[in-house]
């Protein structure tokens, strides 16, 4: 099911912008200031590099294909999560199905324990960077020591020439409880909404496409806060159900993954982009094709069992058409 403003297929004007989360992809060296040893070829994991290059060679594929039937040009902006550092988006870029693609990249090494930051890719022909910065999240426990997680990757740039503003996000997990861990992802929206306004200070009617693995549906807490009052519209609302989403687990649906954007999107002046319409890229080819688990995201590994797959989650993405 595709929510759709546009019904026409394979119209020139469409873009697609896209988030992805490529679950641990890590390279197989080991780094001794995060906690990678798993993803190495002695490690628990027995990340091997013919498994990375196996797995970087089917995430290149799943990105040059997101919206292509309808636009019939690869994705105009990706966001990422859960890649390690630059050798892998560098890999990523320069892999088979997206070496002749002109994609540059924005990617910042977060204090994330693990290791594991968000990026942006970018199509030169495009999108222009003009300005990146990684936004601390700044969240602590209860005996107030700081929960060191991704930082909020913050770009503005012009797409087609007009200007706009991304947020690529990966918001601190459910992995102790969802009710235990909602604060921090709170504090992850009202970071959003902080610089929003500074931003909104600055800039007249600002563009704005906030993307990310908030690790919450759009009913939760926190993306309520975000989009409350902020002029922000998420299309994502209109595409979970008990039987879709961008991750499983246990048998259940979520759609953590989602792009959101400001109500500017919906002009249809010259020079600016209208909001098309939304999806999650849940093709055939990267979901369990048999068995209990069947149409669910086709992962890497399950627990320490190789599986050979994509990611545990599916790509999401909006498609934005270019008013020329």
């Amino acid at each position: 099911m595709v929510f759709s403003l546009f019904k026409k297929k394979k119209k020139q004007g469409l873009h697609t912008i896209a988030f992805y989360n490529l679950e641990n992809l890590f390279d197989t060296m080991h780094d001794p200031d995060t906690l990678d040893v798993d993803f190495t070829p002695k490690g628990f994991k027995k990340w091997t590099p013919k498994r990375y290059k196996r797995k970087i060679l089917k995430l290149a594929k799943t990105i040059s294909e997101i919206g292509l039937a309808s636009t019939e040009r690869p994705p105009a902006l990706v966001g990422i999560a859960e890649v390690e550092n630059e050798t892998v988006i560098q890999d990523l870029i320069n892999a088979g199905p997206l070496q002749d693609i002109d994609y540059g990249y924005v990617h910042y090494d977060s204090p994330d324990e693990r290791g594991i930051d968000t990026g942006l890719l970018y199509h030169n022909d495009h999108f222009e960077v003009l300005h990146s910065e990684p936004i601390p999240l700044l969240v602590y426990n209860a005996e107030g020591v700081r929960d060191t997680t991704r930082d909020i990757l913050y770009v503005h740039g012009k797409l087609n020439e007009e200007l706009v503003h991304v947020f690529v996000n990966h918001w601190p997990s459910r992995r102790t409880g969802d009710v235990a861990t909602d604060y921090k992802r709170v504090e992850a929206a009202k970071t959003i909404k902080l610089k929003m306004e500074q931003i909104e200070a600055q800039h007249p009617e600002p563009n704005f496409i906030i993307m990310g693995d908030f690790n919450d549906d759009p009913s939760s807490n926190s993306i309520q806060l975000l989009t409350d009052g902020t002029g922000l519209y998420n299309p994502m609302e209109k595409l979970g159900s008990p039987n879709r989403g961008s991750a499983n687990y246990r048998r259940s649906w979520s759609l953590f993954d989602q792009i959101i954007v400001s109500h500017n999107f919906f002009n249809y002046e010259k020079g600016t982009h209208s909001f098309a319409h939304a999806n999650i890229f849940d093709e055939h080819l990267l979901t369990e094709w048999k068995g209990k688990y069947k149409g669910t995201p086709f992962r890497t590994y399950a627990g320490r069992k190789y599986l050979g797959g994509y990611s545990d989650h599916f790509p999401v993405y909006i498609q934005l058409k270019y008013n020329s």
